[in-house]
């Protein structure tokens, strides 16, 4: 069995979003946090369609929870991390 989170720390504390604000459950910071990202990234590392959907999901969520963000900066928040991704 694989484990969900690379980090020893993160397996104690999941870098979770929570909604309305999606702030990251474990760390406070905007999610997804760093940590959420690396463990984003090795959970998903055989399916990045799957990471990509995922991430997706939590942009729609947050866009009807935050109806007052730029809807730019939210999919730029939760997508423009992703490797190969396009900078701007």
């Amino acid at each position: 069995m694989r484990p969900e989170f690379p980090l020893p720390h993160a397996r104690r504390r999941p870098h979770v979003p929570m909604r309305p604000l999606f702030r990251c459950r474990g760390c406070g910071a905007r999610w997804p946090c760093s940590t959420a990202r690396l463990a984003l990234l090795f959970r998903y590392r055989d399916d990045p369609e799957g990471l990509r959907r995922y991430l997706g999901e939590k942009l729609l969520s947050a866009l009807t929870d935050q109806p007052d963000v730029a809807p730019l900066a939210l999919a730029t928040r939760f997508l423009g991390w992703l490797p190969g991704a396009r900078e701007t």
